[in-house]
């Protein structure tokens, strides 16, 4: 579905989140923040009372108002350039999944779509089996509106993969999320929701992300550096701090690497986010003859940061292992993938040299229960989409400061290994809290005296 990161290949990089240099923080006045919703699926004081409910449509057609300026008679959507309208644009827009009304309707329009030649066949698999997973998934949950859920999610999210086949969207280097004509950042996180049991749900340290907000407000940046384990990642953070820190959430950036921005049933998740887009080092030379443009545009997206970083008041999210974390072939128990001390030094320089205060945090995350990657690292675009319902837990730690590290050390590469180690090691300690209250059914008895877990939405 959705997300992101990336390592450093020499000084090329990794994964990131930000605060839009259109909506930077302000200290005297924090509503102009936030971005503007487009429609009415989604309540921000709603969702601060009640960060768990499930917000959506009643029926499949006010889902489908979203993307219809009913006055006009025409669908107004992003288009494949990130601007105009596919009026403007001169396409017939298909209806084809929005005046679906049933499941039935739903699949057989996949096919219908494929069998005019008008969505290729790898793709059409692919929807008709996320389909077929998400409703499994949500029916897990044992909501009693599930059917509604899945017909109204999957209604959207049909029709926004298959405008994109119809209207390739092409990512910027720093792509800002798309909030209107279309509300993308609200489709996806309306889409995960009701995938995250949230009664076995836990955030460490939410405090810490309060002083966040306040620092950021100040001016200061803020470097996530994290571990990473599903494309449901941005979605999984955001939801969690929707009901407290809703200015963290929608506005951090993620350096996301190609396969997010080329996936067909990727991208319209991938467009509700900010970011930064790279290629993994992972795929780098997956095509050799591409290594080198792939380089040049790491730099691009390098300078990019960069340059956010001078402006100040940015939040950065890094997973500085270049992948998702995968379990262990022989015992199963999944762990944090182990840093890259490369991307973790040029991301401290880069906070270093903007020439604003920066904060560098170790965050947490464990979220691979709801949509596990593949269990190897695949070359080809397209994998397989299992999804569950099931707990998440997000963790933050005290940042840790370069200079109280490398006093301890006379050789530079020493220093950088150690820094990365802390970095490293607070992760650990923070994932293994998270399963001991969430795969250890300890709940909020598995705090420590470094992590207090809460459950911030009840």
């Amino acid at each position: 579905m959705l997300l992101l990161s990336v390592s450093s290949q020499h000084h090329t990089l990794f994964s990131v989140s930000r605060v839009s240099s259109s909506s930077s923080f302000s200290s005297s006045s924090r509503l102009p923040l936030l971005p503007k919703l487009t429609s009415s699926i989604f309540s921000r004081s709603t969702a601060r009372r009640f960060p768990c409910a499930l917000t959506f449509a009643s029926k499949v057609r006010s889902m489908a108002e979203l993307v219809e300026d009913k006055e006009a008679g025409v669908a107004v959507v992003a288009s494949g350039s990130g601007e105009g309208t596919e009026e403007s644009k001169g396409l017939n827009r298909s209806r084809t999944f929005l005046d679906a009304r049933t499941e039935e309707a739903l699949l057989a329009g996949i096919r219908e779509e494929a069998e005019a030649g008008r969505l290729p066949p790898n793709v059409a698999s692919g929807m008709e089996e996320l389909y077929q997973n998400y409703r499994n998934a949500v029916f897990q949950s044992g909501n009693p509106r599930a059917d509604e859920i899945i017909l109204s999610n999957m209604t959207v999210a049909l029709d926004r993969i298959f405008l994109d086949v119809e209207d390739p969207f092409v990512f910027e280097p720093h792509h800002k999320a798309l909030r209107e004509p279309f509300d993308y950042y609200t489709f996806g996180q309306n889409y995960i929701r009701p995938l995250v049991d949230f009664s076995n749900s836990y955030v460490g340290n939410i405090s810490l992300f309060c002083d966040m907000e306040e620092k950021l407000q100040q001016g200061h940046n803020i470097v996530l550096i994290s571990n990473h384990q599903t494309e449901a990642d941005p979605a999984v953070i955001a939801l969690f701090l929707e009901s407290t820190n809703p200015l963290i959430a929608e506005n951090m950036i993620y350096v996301a690497g190609d396969r997010v921005v080329t996936d067909p049933l990727c991208k319209p998740f991938s467009m509700g986010r900010n970011l930064l887009c790279v290629y993994s080092k992972k795929h780098m030379n997956d095509v050799p003859e591409l290594a080198e443009m792939k380089r040049r545009a790491n730099t691009r997206s390098l300078k990019e940061m960069a340059l956010l970083l001078r402006g100040g008041s940015q939040i950065i999210w890094i997973a500085p292992s270049g992948g998702r974390d995968r379990p262990d072939p022989l015992t199963k128990e999944w762990h944090p993938a182990p840093f890259d001390a490369s991307s973790v030094d040029n991301m401290r320089r880069l906070a270093e040299h903007s020439g604003v205060p920066g904060h560098i945090y170790p965050l947490a995350l464990m979220c691979h229960d709801i949509m596990p990657p593949p269990l190897q690292v695949e070359k080809e675009i397209g994998e397989k989409r299992v999804i569950c319902f099931h707990g998440a837990g997000l963790s933050v730690a005290p940042e840790i400061k370069f200079h109280e590290i490398a006093g301890s050390y006379e050789n530079p590469d020493e220093v950088k290994e150690a820094y990365t180690q802390a970095f490293y090691n607070s992760v650990v300690e923070q994932y293994n809290i998270l399963n001991s209250a969430i795969h250890g059914k300890q709940g909020l008895g598995a705090s420590s005296p470094t992590v207090s877990l809460s459950q911030p939405w009840n």
